[in-house]
């Protein structure tokens, strides 16, 4: 009897809507409810709770910090793999070759200097590959200054991204030459190489509330992000991004995504791909 579902009522499902959007600004929908369900019935049985109305007082009036973070992270959604998108790293290959032929900044020691952040890295698959790509076209970064920042909202999965461990079915389409990079972990799991894993900071970071950095970054990936938000958070969030990016920086989001009709502080420059309007005036594409 435990293990059944608890039944939720539309003012229920309306109340954490509302809750999940205040704190994290995800906008779900009513094809959520399912969702909701499955995955909040766990919680308020652990809590010892009988209702979804209890739980959602409980929230209001009891949840300490670690309470809320668990509420956040059932409600978010993590679907990422090694190279998705794969025209969005040939395209930063290309972008930092410009950056080693003329270093645009100087960081620590003197060496050239190189950030990109990972907005909503999940797993870490996405920042694992940023490295990856970068440091195999060009192994002179190894000397540079050079650092990714790799965001999320989720505690649970920046824990699987920072240990660096993966099953080898993860690998899944990947050439051999790719394959080549990972580490054997055991039978079933490979890991990312100690050097790569020392170039990223994973670290929580709610997108909706102030940001611990001001930049500037050289490249951001917000891929597959915003889709969780209405449009007035996203055009905040482009907002802000284009703030802390470089002006001569790029910003890549998911496919599904796209900014012309949200933000005007940037130019479409490839599929998915944008840069702010100061580095180049009118769209190159």
């Amino acid at each position: 009897m435990e293990n059944l579902e608890i039944p939720l009522s539309d003012e229920e499902f309306v109340a954490i809507k509302q809750r999940v959007y205040k704190i994290a600004g995800i906008s779900l929908s009513d094809a959520k409810r399912t969702l909701v369900i499955s995955r909040l019935t766990k919680v308020v049985r652990g809590l010892g709770l009988r209702s979804f109305s209890d739980y959602v007082d409980f929230l209001d009036r009891g949840a300490d910090a670690d309470q809320v973070q668990t509420f956040v992270n059932a409600l978010t959604t993590n679907l990422t793999r090694f190279y998705r998108e794969e025209h969005h790293f040939a395209h930063l290959v290309d972008y930092v070759g410009t950056l080693i032929e003329n270093p645009p900044r100087r960081g620590a020691g003197g060496k050239p200097r190189l950030r990109i952040w990972s907005a909503g890295c999940s797993t870490g698959q996405e920042p694992y590959t940023i490295a990856l790509a970068l440091i195999d076209a060009y192994p002179q970064l190894k000397r540079w200054d050079f650092r990714i920042l790799a965001t999320d909202i989720d505690t649970n999965v920046l824990k699987t991204a920072s240990a660096g461990i993966y099953k080898k079915t993860d690998l899944a389409g990947l050439s051999a030459q790719r394959m080549a990079f990972f580490e054997n972990a055991g039978p079933d799991t490979v890991a990312i190489p100690r050097a790569i894993r020392e170039l990223i900071a994973f670290k929580p970071l709610n997108l909706i509330t102030e940001w611990p950095f001001k930049g500037p970054f050289d490249v951001i990936f917000c891929r597959n992000v915003v889709i969780y938000f209405d449009r007035p958070t996203q055009e905040k969030l482009f907002e802000r991004m284009a703030s802390v990016l470089s002006p001569s920086g790029f910003l890549y989001i998911g496919h599904s995504e796209n900014l012309n009709s949200v933000n005007s502080r940037f130019d479409r420059v490839g599929k998915t791909i944008y840069r702010p309007k100061t580095a180049m005036g009118r769209s190159a594409a």
